[in-house]
């Protein structure tokens, strides 16, 4: 029984690490860099979320929404001032620029907010149910459910619309796609502004989760 409660929390933290691999995935796809400054999207997406908990009075879904934007617009701004201009240059030049993305978020968020622990309210609480004598909570209920709906969300955008074909096409074969009359910087951008988003509501889940930011 510990053992399919401990699988349980596991699909749960797996869930979370499934968004942000997303992310991360369809950048390197796309763009064919290695974005490190991915894990800091999270970490300022956790504190975003925080300032609009204490501050906006947003209910818990418009919290997730508003740090959503705010952190594919972050994703788009650092693509667009950082990586574009490296676009076609050394992938050596791209990763230590990422590295540096990186560096610039976390001291200045360290600036921001200082080195201590925050605590990060959890707004899933409520009872969860039993299921062959293993608790599966609220909060673990909604982690699988959120995660899988933008999982299918994500699919049919990719597969079915235009705006994901071109996506496909770039990740394809970015002179070809460029032919075809596909804007690659348009699609990059999409694709930082999705990944971005995706982190986002990873960091709100995760902090959750484990209640200290």
């Amino acid at each position: 029984m510990d053992f399919a409660q401990q699988l349980v929390n596991g699909v749960q933290i797996g869930s979370v690490y499934a968004l942000v691999a997303i992310g991360y995935t369809m950048v390197y796809g796309i763009a064919k860099m290695i974005n490190f400054a991915h894990g800091d999207i999270i970490m300022v997406g956790s504190y975003v979320a925080l300032i609009f908990f204490q501050s906006s009075g947003l209910p818990v879904w418009g919290v997730i929404a508003a740090t959503a934007a705010v952190s594919a617009v972050l994703g788009v701004t650092i693509e667009r001032l950082a990586y574009k201009p490296l676009r076609g240059g050394s992938r050596m030049s791209a990763l230590i620029t990422t590295i540096g993305v990186s560096l610039m978020l976390q001291n200045g968020f360290l600036l921001l907010f200082g080195s201590s622990p925050r605590p990060f309210p959890n707004h899933f609480t409520g009872e969860g149910f039993t299921l062959g004598g293993v608790t599966v909570s609220r909060l673990t209920a909604i982690t699988l459910v959120v995660t899988v709906v933008l999982m299918v969300l994500l699919t049919l955008f990719v597969n079915r619309t235009r705006v994901g074909k071109a996506m496909r096409a770039v990740s394809e074969d970015q002179g070809a796609a460029q032919l075809m009359g596909i804007n690659i910087d348009t699609s990059i951008s999409i694709t930082f502004a999705i990944g971005s988003a995706l982190a986002a509501v990873a960091a709100v889940l995760y902090s959750s989760t484990y209640p200290l930011i």
